[in-house]
């Protein structure tokens, strides 16, 4: 069996302690995982240590694939290497190595030996494309984590904090919980199920206003971002009370929760949206620009007033007003990729809407930076510093997959399929400045919006689709 080698070598700039401890902690897979291509955990028993094993699902093509890997080999902030026992190669053995390069600084060294299934004709058919998609995915690694062990070496004396999430599950908090996890966070889920307290999980039912913090350990930050999805579907009646009860009246179920605890948190972080300003055009808004006067900026209104009662108990305070996140797992990007990758996509009505967007990675950093700096209560724009018009953003697009963008979706067609959804969120101009974030010294990853799409969907500059 022919075996072949892989190598990808980066500089990171912390301690090699800090850099073991990253990969060693939960949440490192995911974090790992590049978006355009994912894995999901399916089992896993134990970390990194000899004897650890996890099973993953990979969604390659129409079929799932199960990767059963085995770590055989440990040690402390030096090496680690995983074998795959079962999945898509002949042969798999990967060394993650760490090699100190002075007191602030490593070495880190991805060192794969495989073989493909088949040999010879897969190897000489196969090894090109296998070696382009290595490629991809480890640039991907190693740039997560130099950007996220340096967020983490920003606020080294914050914490470890305690954290409490609600929405865990959704298209942010599945991305911030490991982000957090692999930062040394201890995080805390609410959920409306049987909880499993072995992996910090707390019930909350909050259609009947039951949400018991008494018996837990002490909780530094809270972070709810629980929702009803407003893009799916018409706003009938019935679907606008949801919105309406999924935020406020929940928020206010977790602010007065927190606000009688003996020791409450020091911070309380609530989502809320930049739908707040409303249909704007082409003015430009920040956190002190008024309220608008559509149904999602009265929603947003009332949301961010729900938290009344932990600015009363003198928790520090932060209303998260997001927008449009970016990721090929879902919201508005994984629901334009389809088209695009087709060929087939292209502006929506006039296309000169704007669209205030952020990278996944600049959202969950933002929601970690405001938690650790003290200086941030109120509303806080979560958006980049380069909101784009419609067309841009879709010109920006086809060109990052190498795709056209001739098409134009009628302004009556999204009225006439989604009604007063599709007036306020697709149609919308909401042009916003992140005032706060960058005020308090953000350092975004992703500012400008070809820089974000390249690196959400694995696209270098001179790589083909």
């Amino acid at each position: 069996m022919e075996t072949s080698i892989f190598q990808k070598q980066s500089k990171i700039n912390a301690p090699v302690e800090a850099v073991f401890g990253w990969h060693a902690r939960p949440g490192a897979i995911e974090r790992l995982s590049p978006p355009w291509d994912p894995l999901k955990i399916v089992h896993q028993t134990g970390g990194i240590e000899v004897g650890a094993e996890v099973i993953m699902r990979l969604n390659a093509g129409p079929v799932p694939l199960h990767w059963h890997a085995r770590h055989t080999h440990f040690v402390e902030n030096r090496m680690f290497r995983d074998i795959q026992i079962t999945g898509p190669f002949a042969q798999w053995a990967h060394t993650h190595r760490f090699t100190p390069d002075g007191p602030d600084g490593c070495i880190l060294e991805d060192h794969i030996e495989y073989a493909l299934p088949f040999h010879p004709i897969s190897t000489a058919l196969m090894k090109p494309f296998v070696e382009k998609k290595l490629n991809r995915i480890f640039t991907y690694r190693h740039h997560t984590t130099q950007e996220d062990i340096a967020a983490h070496q920003r606020t080294k004396g914050t914490g470890p904090f305690n954290i409490l999430i609600s929405g865990a599950s959704g298209l942010v908090g599945s991305v911030l919980i490991p982000f957090l996890t692999t930062g040394g966070h201890r995080v805390m889920r609410l959920v409306r199920r049987q909880p499993d307290r072995t992996k910090g999980e707390i019930y909350w039912n909050p259609a009947a206003g039951k949400l018991d913090l008494d018996d837990t350990d002490k909780i530094d930050a809270v972070v709810h971002l629980s929702g009803e999805n407003i893009g799916e579907g018409r706003w009938t009646p019935q679907k606008k009370q949801r919105i309406i009860d999924s935020r406020v009246n929940t928020t206010r179920l977790v602010a007065q929760t927190i606000a009688r605890m003996k020791t409450p948190p020091k911070v309380f972080l609530c989502a809320s949206a930049i739908g707040y300003y409303g249909d704007r055009g082409d003015a430009l808004c920040d956190e002190s620009s008024r309220p608008g006067r559509d149904f999602i900026s009265d929603v947003c209104k009332s949301w961010e007033a729900a938290v009344d009662a932990s600015v009363q108990a003198g928790i520090r305070t932060v209303n998260l007003r997001i927008g449009v996140v970016l990721s090929p797992q879902g919201g508005a990007l994984g629901k334009l990729l389809p088209p695009f990758r087709m060929g087939i996509g292209g502006k929506i009505g006039s296309g000169r809407q704007y669209m205030s967007w952020i990278s996944m990675d600049d959202a969950v950093g933002a929601i970690h930076h405001a938690m650790c700096d003290g200086r941030i209560k109120g509303p806080v724009n979560l958006v980049s510093p380069n909101p784009a018009a419609n067309l841009e953003f879709a010109r920006t697009l086809a060109s990052v997959l190498s795709r056209p963008a001739y098409f134009t979706v009628p302004k009556m067609a999204v009225e006439t399929v989604f009604g007063e959804m599709g007036r306020e969120t697709i149609l919308s101009s909401t042009r916003v400045r992140p005032v706060v974030l960058e005020a308090t010294g953000y350092p975004y990853r992703h500012p400008d919006l070809e820089t974000a799409l390249r690196h959400l969907l694995g696209k270098a500059r001179n790589q083909e689709s």
